[in-house]
């Protein structure tokens, strides 16, 4: 594993299991398990590691490694349930959030795929669950190949023998262990970018010098901005999970009439949602009061795409949620992601990811239990956005009419939003902790209404006429642009 796998693998613990998941739902009639299941084992040689279990090295000299794991049963990874028919969307959710809420078997193959039948319309939908460790959000929506086509025709292999390589012994584990600590850091230090001409190389520390000096104020001002700190807290075992949707022309609108990215305006409605949440707690104590999340950001090039590992950072983003006019919330939230997509280009922040493959792996399992258990207070929520194809996805001929996102939550951090965009389609799971989180359904239908007042504005934007202008006079600047 790299560094980064590893840090998710050794955040593993009974309250705070780190898979990521999806539920998909599909038009039916619904498939026979044992035609899922032959399915998957057609398309498992494409995917090995999805026959490989978890082994660590002893005393923990080197990070975890993947095996071929010799008792791979598919039977045991492929579940079946149904809901009392008709199902109705609130059933499903309910039952994908026990689902997704259980931990995996962390001595076998790290994933689980769940048939689920009995919903409402002749739909059924698939639970998948697989983790951290293995993949990230961007790599994980490339393993949709896995057993999703474009074709509702399309015709599959037939499954094939497969024969597990040898476990490695212990000894060799830990020769391997010392192996890579000697040459891992060479490997790395020489794996980095050619710094190209002194004189480009000067050139270049120096901007990446003032973009960085202009970031580190905002960064400064972060320290000491009151933040939600109500939000975190321990984290208990059990979930609860709700999602709600808005369709992309929804959010093309917003943006066209107020400026920004799409992205922006998404995060502008989960500031909605937070100060919704906030309020109906008493707890909306100041115009000045954010919820921090954290907005992993995929460092992966495109032809890394389709690799098992995780290529990610993060950036940290104030919500105003203190601040009362919508308008105004998705001009802060713009100008902070414009600022890190600044600091973002300046730095390397691959060649800094890998400095963690200096790290000793029993520093490194330390650190990150000890961080999980300890918790922290700097963010109060994890939001993801992952883009999904614009084309239909069939599972055996039966076309995918939805899909929605699960992300996990640790360290205190006791709620995520996973957004997944399909078709003309953007829909956010919101993954809570039970206890923490009773008002779960605020948090969601107060995105939703925060879709629809950032579209209130932008109708009414474009529907205000142009003011006459003298001759030469410049027009002013619409609110949100630059």
């Amino acid at each position: 594993m790299s560094a980064l796998d590893s840090g998710f693998y050794f955040a593993e613990s009974e309250n705070t299991p780190m898979h990521v998941g999806s539920v998909a739902v599909f038009d039916g009639p619904a498939p026979t398990y044992g035609d899922v299941v032959r399915l998957l084992l057609s398309k498992l040689p494409r995917v090995p590691r999805y026959r490989q279990r978890v082994r660590e090295v002893p005393l923990q000299l080197g990070r975890p490694m993947w095996v071929d794991d010799p008792h791979f049963q598919i039977l045991y990874h492929v579940r079946h349930t149904a809901v009392p028919s008709p199902g109705s969307d609130e059933q499903l959710r309910n039952l994908a959030g026990r689902v997704l809420g259980q931990r995996l078997d962390m001595a076998k193959p790290l994933w689980e795929l769940w048939l689920v039948e009995g919903l409402a319309d002749d739909r059924w939908a698939l639970i998948s669950k697989v983790h951290h460790c293995m993949v990230d959000g961007v790599a994980g929506t490339d393993l949709m190949q896995l057993m999703f086509d474009l074709d509702p025709d399309a015709a599959h292999e037939a499954p094939r023998d497969w024969t597990p390589r040898r476990d490695p012994s212990s000894l060799s584990l830990v020769a391997g262990a010392v192996t890579e600590a000697a040459t891992q850091p060479l490997r790395t230090l020489t794996g980095l970018p050619a710094m190209g001409s002194a004189v480009r190389n000067v050139r270049g520390l120096a901007e990446s010098g003032r973009t960085l000096a202009r970031t580190v104020p905002s960064l400064a001002k972060q320290a000491v901005t009151p933040t939600a700190r109500s939000l975190n807290g321990p984290i208990g075992p059990h979930r609860r999970w709700a999602w709600t949707a808005g369709k992309f022309e929804e959010f093309k609108a917003v943006r066209t009439a107020l400026g920004g990215t799409v992205n922006d305006v998404v995060l502008t409605a989960i500031t909605r949602g937070f100060r919704d949440l906030l309020q109906g707690r008493g707890e909306l104590s100041s115009e000045n009061l954010v919820v921090r999340t954290m907005v992993p950001v995929s460092v992966r090039s495109a032809k890394q795409r389709g690799t098992l590992d995780n290529q990610v950072s993060c950036v940290f983003v104030d919500l105003p949620v203190g601040d009362p006019d919508p308008v105004s919330r998705l001009r802060t939230v713009r100008g902070q992601m414009d600022e890190y997509k600044r600091a973002m280009q300046a730095v390397d922040v691959p060649s800094i990811i890998s400095m963690g493959d200096f790290v000793a792996p029993t520093l490194l399992s330390v650190g990150v239990r000890s961080a999980m258990q300890a918790g922290q207070m700097w963010c109060q929520a994890v939001t993801t956005n992952v883009p999904g194809p614009r084309v239909p996805l069939y599972v055996l001929g039966r076309r995918m009419c939805s899909a929605h996102a699960y992300v996990p939550i640790n360290g205190g951090i006791r709620c995520s939003i996973g957004i997944f965009s399909y078709l003309n389609t953007m829909t956010f799971g919101i993954n809570a902790d039970f206890d923490a989180f009773p008002d779960v359904d605020v948090l969601s239908s107060g995105i939703r209404r925060g879709i629809e007042e950032l579209l209130e504005h932008a109708r009414a934007d474009q529907a205000t006429p142009d003011v006459a202008q003298p001759a030469g006079a410049k027009p002013p600047a619409r609110a949100g642009t630059r």
